[in-house]
């Protein structure tokens, strides 16, 4: 049964923390436990969680505030769950953070969390609701109110994470898969079975690579194949519904081809970055990035960048497999943004803007700023669509050309409505010196002699991109750099950036 915790906010007659000397009292009260009970813990909204209980009278639940509390502390200090029991159960500073001012109060087992935990994975399932994440939302924004920090202007930036899974090579994985099919089965079905197991189950899986030379490979392969392809059509009637039959079927079908009555593996080369990295992490894929290899995931931060600002706060958090564009993070945030704030310009790398938050971006009217755009770039001896300020309306629309030598004209788009022209007078072109040394991107009309610029939107919107990437290098500061710096401070609890949990739920 569900009750709100308002016990913290009547302090009680006398406490442990009273029996402090009063110089240590005030030290603890401006420590970061007090600023984490004034800030975060006493601004979480506890009614959110209500639909994870019971309605019918029941044994009320441990408070809902000291658990989400206790889940922000775990991921900001990069703690285990037995150091975060240890941690609440006998360190004055982490109970005052979390409302508790005499020791042993608000007592419970630690399965208390695992369940709890348990109810949020399966809400979000159900639901498709992260209730940690909004309430990590609902407590930024009071915070924003709180302290008026402006939001019209923000940045944004993506890191690699990896969740706590072994680093496994080809062959080992689909050992270790087999091994857990194995276990799976009922206990006939392993006596049918047990010859064919044997070779895989003298020890974990890393042994039996172990004892493998370079040039067996490939047979190793070939044999494991036809083994997954003869169990996967065989146990299909009676563990169809298993996890770890669906396993089997997901790393058969990303490792081999089966090709009429043969089977074969799949070269390495060809094998997709969304592949299984380990059957106890399902979600976590593979990327390189700048000849570096990652497995995990990719988590995308957003923080107040306005410089009138006192202080700035990080306004979304946001995770995905680590083969996810930042350009789709981008695309996901701006809706979530532009409700819980102003936000009207956007500063990012050159990693964000493209197809996917181009329409998104123009749909909601926010400005995005690079600090540089992908691929080559443009040779400034040849004329580009970025010379030319190109208005957008509603929807992303072009509206309006301004050449390089300042003349306005309407845009209008072509007969088959598949892009946009610009009709340039000839009377001005004609004097206009770029023209004359050939750096005009207009092309002359056969029809009239007029000059006219032809593009598409998506040409239009990435043009323009380019041109404020550029603009803003020639202003002072950059409001981007220092979410780099925000970045490094989240992820420094863990160690080269790596997460003691699995999954995307519990890495969010």
């Amino acid at each position: 049964m569900f009750k709100k915790n308002t016990r913290h906010q009547q302090i009680p007659m006398t406490s442990h923390v009273d029996e402090l000397p009063e110089k240590l009292r005030k030290r603890l009260e401006n420590s970061w436990g007090g600023v984490f009970y004034r800030e975060i813990y006493s601004r979480i909204d506890e009614d959110a969680f209500a639909e994870l209980y019971a309605e019918c009278p029941s044994r009320p639940n441990v408070a809902v505030n000291t658990l989400v509390g206790l889940e922000f502390l775990k991921a900001g200090n990069g703690w285990t769950d037995e150091e975060l029991y240890d941690n609440f159960s006998y360190d004055i500073q982490v109970r005052y953070a979390l409302g508790y001012r005499q020791l042993g109060e608000g007592d419970f087992d630690l399965r208390t969390l695992y369940y709890f935990r348990e109810r949020l994975s399966r809400y979000m399932q159900e639901k498709g609701v992260n209730l940690l994440d909004q309430a990590f939302e609902k407590v930024t924004d009071k915070q924003l109110g709180a302290y008026q920090v402006k939001t019209g202007k923000q940045r944004m930036d993506s890191v690699q994470v990896s969740s706590n899974i072994r680093q496994m090579g080809r062959v080992q994985l689909l050992v270790e898969v087999l091994q857990r099919v194995e276990r799976m089965l009922n206990e006939a079905d392993r006596g049918h079975y047990a010859e064919a197991f044997g070779p895989y189950l003298k020890g974990h899986a890393g042994h039996y690579v172990y004892r493998m030379k370079g040039e067996e490979v490939g047979p190793h392969l070939q044999r494991i194949g036809e083994f997954m392809q003869q169990l996967i059509t065989e146990l299909k009637p009676g563990y169809a519904s298993q996890a770890v039959y669906q396993v089997l079927e997901r790393v058969f079908g990303e490792h081999f081809r089966a090709e009429q009555t043969q089977v074969k593996a799949i070269p390495n080369a060809e094998l997709s970055a969304a592949c299984l990295q380990s059957p106890d992490d399902l979600e976590a894929t593979y990327r390189e990035k700048r000849g570096e290899g990652y497995q995990g995931y990719v988590a995308n931060l957003t923080e107040t960048c306005d410089p009138e600002n006192k202080l700035q706060l990080i306004t979304k958090v946001q995770v995905a497999s680590n083969n996810s564009d930042d350009d789709q993070f981008l695309a996901e945030a701006l809706l979530n943004l532009k409700e819980r704030s102003e936000l009207d310009e956007m500063y990012t790398d050159g990693g964000y803007g493209g197809k996917q938050s181009d329409p998104v971006l123009a749909e909601q009217v926010v400005t995005l700023i690079q600090s540089a755009i992908r691929g080559r770039n443009p040779d400034p001896d040849k004329p580009h669509l970025a010379d030319f300020d190109i208005q957008l309306g509603e929807g992303g629309k072009p509206s309006q050309v301004t050449c390089p030598a300042g003349q306005k004209v309407p845009v209008h788009t072509t007969h088959q409505q598949k892009s946009y022209v610009a009709c340039f007078e000839l009377s001005v072109c004609q004097g206009c010196p770029l023209l004359k040394e050939n750096k005009c991107l207009a092309q002359t009309s056969k029809r009239d002699g007029r000059y006219r610029l032809r593009f598409t939107q998506a040409q239009a919107q990435a043009s323009q991109r380019r041109r404020r990437s550029q603009e803003n290098k020639h202003r002072a500061g950059n409001l981007r750099a220092a979410v780099e710096a925000t970045v490094r401070s989240v992820k420094l609890p863990f160690p080269e950036a790596q997460l003691p949990v699995r999954g995307k739920f519990r890495v969010t």
